[in-house]
C-alpha cells in the first residue's frame, strides 16, 4: 500500500523532486506550503534535484504532494516525485530551508534563462520601489540562468554573479524564505549589482546607469547601429522602419540577404506587418519569448529587412533592459539581430567587443558576465504546433526527454551545420543550445566548449563515454570524435534525421516510413544523400527503400552555393535541353561532364529546390543556407492554388524505388517556354514533391503496411511544402509525426545519434 494511505497516525515522508526544480523559486514555494499545511520538516537542493522530509498525517500529506505537482512556480518543471516513508519522529517543529548538498551524482535539471516575470516589471516602472529602472532587476521566477552557471548545484558562488557581494538588503531578501527573491541567486539592485554603461565606437564611455540607456534610446530613433548585451550575447540594433539603417548594418556584417530578426514593442507595434493567429500569439507571448517566423502582412517595412523571404522573424522584449529601452522611445520595431559578422558565431564576452569595430557605432555594455553564448530561439508554426528551427535561449539545456534507456552517457556531436551536440546520462537527455557551423573557428572553439560544459556540469567521464558522430569524415565534429578517449560509433546522417523524430515522439517499437529531404548528408554508398525514405523502426532498424534520382553534383559542394551550378547537374541527361541559366555556368559545367574527373552524385531535394530556383531566375551565390528555397517558397506563396502540372514519377531499380526528377524538370522548361508565370510554376513544384510524398508512402505501403509517416531534414521548414504534405497524407489516412522539441534540420541530429546508439550500449 501507498505510505499516503496507511494509518492515519502522523507519518513521516522523504521526497525526491526532479525536474527544472532548482532557481525557479522552488524551495521558497515548498516553504510556503509546508507552513499553510502545518507541517514539520525541511528542504534543500542537491545534485538530484530537490529534497524534502515532511511530518504531517497522510491526508495532510497527500494535499502536499499533489500541491507539489499541480501549483509550483511557472517557471519549474517538476518531472517526477518518489516517495519514502521514514520512520516517524526524529522532526523537529516548524518547517527549514537547509544549505545545499554538493556530493553525490548529478542529476538536477539546469533552469534555462528566464523572461522577466509580470511582478518584476512592474516594480521595474515603479518609482517608488528600489529597483526602479534597474536593468538588471530579476527575482526566482525570472532573470539568467544557464547563461551564468559555471558549475552545479546552482547557488550565487557557482554563478558569475560570484564577484557582486550583496548590500544589506539584498541579502537581507534573499535569505527570507517569504520573500520572492529568497535564493535568487541573480539578485541584484543598483547599490551592489551591475551596472550598464554606453560607449562610443571607440569604447569610451560617454554615460552610464540610466542615462546610458536613455541616450542609447535616442541614438536608436536618430538611425544609429548600437551593439546592445543581452542574456546570452550581444544583439546589433537599429529602427527596423529607417531603411538606411537597414542598408548600412548590412554592408557592415557582410549579410546580402539573409532575414533579420525583429524586436517589437509590444504585439500591437507589429500588428499589420505581420500575420497573427492565437497561435502565434502564444508563442510570442510565451515564457521562453523565442523569435517566431510569421508571414509577412499588409503593413509594408523595409525590403531589406527580410529580402525574398515570404516571412518575418519577431519577438518581444524578454529582459529589463529590452524594457527600458522601448519605454524610454527607442522605436517600436528594432532590427535585433546577432552582434557578429557575418557566418561567425555571436559575441558574448566583453573583452571580444573589439572585432564588433566597424559595425556598432555605440555600445551598451552591461556589467554582469556571461558565462557562455546562448543565442535567440527561432520557432515556425506547422499545423498551429511550434516547430524549432533554432533550439537555443528560453529551451536549452531543458532536457528532451527522460527514459531508463538513456541511463549509460553516450554524448552526441551533431553534424556540421547548425550544430548543437545531445548528452545523455542518468536516464536523461540534454540537446545543447544552437552552436553554429562548425566551418568557423570560432564555431569549433565553441562547440568544444559546449561539451567540456555539459560534461563537467553532469560530472560525465569521457574516458568512458560512447562518442557518437556522423557518418561523413571531414565534419570538424566528426575529427574531434577521433580526439576523444572513449570508444566511438559513426551514425548515418539522413537516419539519424528519422531516428530524431522518433526518440522525441516516443515512437521505439513502431513501424514507420520516413521521409529524410535535406542539403546534404555522407551516404552509406558514398553519394551525397538528401532525398530518402527509410522503413522501419528505432527496435528494429532503419533501412533506405527510396530516395530521389542520382544526379551529378558539379564542383561538389560548391554546387550548394551556387543553384545555376546546382541546376546544369540535374539538367545533362535531358535531350537537347536549354535553359534560361547563366552561358558560362553552362559552358563550365558541360566541359567539366564532359571531362574524365570523378563527379560526386547526389539524391538531394535540396538541390533539386536550388535547381528549380535557378531555372526560375535565382542565379546569384547563396547568402545562406536555404535562402534559393526560400525565394522559391515566396514566389509559390504569391500564386493561387490551381491544380498541379508537375509529377515526380516512381520508377524502380536495384531493389529502390527512385523519384525521376527528370520528367519534372523537362515540364519546367516547357512551363516556361510557354511563359508561364514563375510564381505559377514554383507553385506546382512545392505541390508535385507533396504528391510524391504521398504517392511514394502509398506504393511502399503494400510491403511496409504502416500508417505512421515522419518527415524530417532541413527541407522541412519550408512551412508550404509542409502543410501541402501533411494535408494530402492525412486525406490519404496516414499519421504524421515530425520533430517538435528539436529542429528538423541539422539542430536535431545529435538527439537522433543518441536514438540509433542505443543497442550498442
Amino acid at each position: 500500500m501507498s505510505p499516503l494511505h496507511n494509518s492515519p497516525a502522523p507519518q513521516t515522508l522523504r521526497l525526491r523532486v526532479q525536474g527544472v526544480v532548482q532557481g525557479v523559486g522552488f524551495r521558497p514555494f515548498v516553504f510556503r506550503l509546508a507552513q499553510a499545511l502545518g507541517l514539520s520538516g525541511w528542504v534543500r537542493n542537491d545534485l538530484e534535484g530537490v529534497l524534502i522530509e515532511v511530518s504531517a498525517t497522510p491526508e495532510v500529506l497527500s494535499a502536499f504532494v499533489q500541491a507539489l505537482r499541480e501549483q509550483a512556480p511557472p517557471a519549474a518543471r517538476v518531472e517526477r516525485i518518489d516517495v519514502v516513508e521514514c520512520r516517524p519522529g526524529g522532526l523537529p517543529p516548524g518547517f527549514a530551508i537547509l544549505e545545499s548538498e554538493a556530493s553525490g551524482p548529478i542529476t538536477t535539471l539546469i533552469s534555462p534563462d528566464l523572461t522577466l516575470c509580470e511582478d518584476c516589471l512592474q516594480e521595474l516602472f515603479d518609482p517608488a520601489n528600489r529597483r526602479y529602472r534597474y536593468p538588471f532587476i530579476n527575482c526566482t521566477n525570472c532573470g539568467p540562468r544557464y547563461s551564468i552557471i559555471q558549475q552545479l548545484p546552482y547557488d550565487r558562488p557557482f554563478t558569475t554573479m560570484w564577484a557582486f557581494a550583496m548590500c544589506p538588503d539584498c541579502a537581507a531578501e534573499y535569505h527570507d524564505p517569504l520573500n520572492r527573491r529568497f535564493h535568487a541567486q541573480p539578485i541584484a539592485c543598483p547599490t551592489c549589482g551591475p551596472q550598464v554603461h554606453l560607449w562610443n565606437a571607440r569604447m569610451e564611455p560617454i554615460a552610464s546607469r540610466h542615462p546610458a540607456i536613455a541616450e542609447a534610446a535616442r541614438l536608436l530613433r536618430e538611425g544609429q547601429i548600437l551593439a546592445i548585451k543581452g542574456l546570452g550575447g550581444y544583439h546589433l540594433a537599429c529602427d527596423a522602419h529607417n531603411a538606411e539603417a537597414v542598408e548600412t548594418l548590412r554592408t557592415r556584417k557582410k549579410r546580402r540577404a539573409k532575414p533579420f530578426a525583429l524586436m517589437a514593442r509590444d504585439t500591437e507595434a507589429l500588428r499589420g506587418y505581420a500575420l497573427l493567429d492565437e497561435a502565434a500569439l502564444r508563442l510570442l507571448e510565451s515564457l521562453e519569448r523565442p523569435i517566431v517566423l510569421l508571414p509577412k502582412g499588409p503593413k509594408p517595412l523595409p525590403e531589406p529587412l527580410a529580402p525574398g523571404s515570404p516571412h518575418l522573424g519577431f519577438m518581444l522584449p524578454y529582459t529589463p533592459l529590452q524594457h527600458l529601452l522601448f519605454a524610454e522611445g527607442a522605436p517600436p520595431l528594432l532590427v535585433m539581430t546577432s552582434a557578429n559578422r557575418s557566418c561567425e558565431p555571436m559575441v558574448y564576452r566583453d573583452e571580444a567587443l573589439g572585432s564588433l569595430s566597424g559595425l556598432a557605432d555605440f555600445f551598451l555594455v552591461g556589467e554582469r558576465p556571461i558565462a557562455r553564448r546562448v543565442d535567440d530561439s527561432i520557432v515556425a508554426l506547422a499545423d498551429s504546433k511550434p516547430l524549432l528551427l533554432r533550439r537555443a535561449r528560453g529551451f536549452a539545456p531543458a532536457p528532451i526527454l527522460r527514459s531508463e534507456r538513456f541511463q549509460r552517457p553516450i554524448l552526441a556531436l551533431g553534424g556540421m551545420l547548425k550544430n548543437a551536440i545531445a548528452l545523455s546520462t542518468g536516464g536523461q537527455v540534454f540537446v545543447s543550445q544552437h552552436i553554429g557551423d562548425l566551418e568557423e573557428l570560432e564555431a569549433r572553439l565553441a562547440f568544444q566548449q559546449t561539451i567540456h560544459d555539459l560534461t563537467q556540469m553532469y560530472r560525465v567521464n569521457l574516458d568512458k563515454t560512447l562518442v557518437v558522430h556522423d557518418l561523413h569524415p571531414d565534419y570538424p565534429s566528426t575529427q574531434y570524435a577521433l580526439e576523444l578517449p572513449g570508444p566511438r560509433q559513426a551514425v548515418q546522417h539522413h537516419q539519424a534525421h528519422i531516428a530524431s523524430v522518433l526518440v522525441e515522439q516516443g515512437l521505439w517499437e513502431e513501424e514507420v516510413m520516413g521521409f529524410a529531404f535535406d542539403g546534404a548528408g555522407l551516404g552509406e554508398d558514398g553519394a551525397i544523400w538528401g532525398g530518402e525514405v527509410f522503413a522501419g523502426s528505432l527496435a528494429r532498424g532503419l533501412r533506405r527503400v527510396a530516395h530521389l534520382r542520382y544526379a551529378p553534383l558539379l564542383g561538389g559542394d560548391a554546387a550548394a552555393s551556387f543553384p545555376p551550378q546546382a541546376a546544369v547537374g540535374f539538367l545533362q541527361e535531358l535531350a537537347g535541353w536549354e535553359a534560361p541559366l547563366p552561358e558560362p555556368v553552362v559552358q563550365a559545367g558541360t566541359r567539366l561532364l564532359r571531362s574524365k574527373m570523378p563527379i560526386p552524385v547526389t539524391s538531394s531535394i535540396g538541390r533539386l529546390f536550388d535547381a528549380v530556383a535557378a531555372l526560375l531566375g535565382f542565379h546569384t551565390r547563396q547568402d545562406y543556407e536555404g535562402q534559393a528555397a526560400t525565394w522559391l517558397e515566396s514566389l509559390a506563396r504569391s500564386s493561387p492554388p490551381l491544380p498541379n502540372q508537375l509529377t515526380l514519377p516512381i520508377r524502380q531499380t536495384s531493389g529502390l524505388f527512385e523519384w525521376d526528377y527528370q520528367p519534372l524538370l523537362q515540364a519546367v522548361l516547357d512551363l516556361l517556354k510557354a511563359r508561364t508565370p514563375s510564381t505559377l510554376v514554383a507553385r506546382h513544384f512545392h505541390a508535385a514533391l507533396a504528391d510524391a510524398v504521398v504517392r511514394m508512402a502509398l506504393t511502399l505501403h503494400p510491403t511496409h503496411p504502416t500508417t505512421r509517416v515522419v518527415l524530417s531534414g532541413g527541407v522541412w521548414q519550408n512551412q508550404l511544402l509542409h502543410q501541402l504534405t501533411l494535408s494530402k497524407l492525412r486525406s490519404e489516412g496516414f499519421e504524421v509525426y515530425w520533430n517538435q522539441k528539436v529542429p528538423p534540420g541539422d539542430g536535431g541530429l545529435a538527439l537522433g545519434q543518441l536514438a540509433l546508439t542505443l543497442d550498442s550500449v
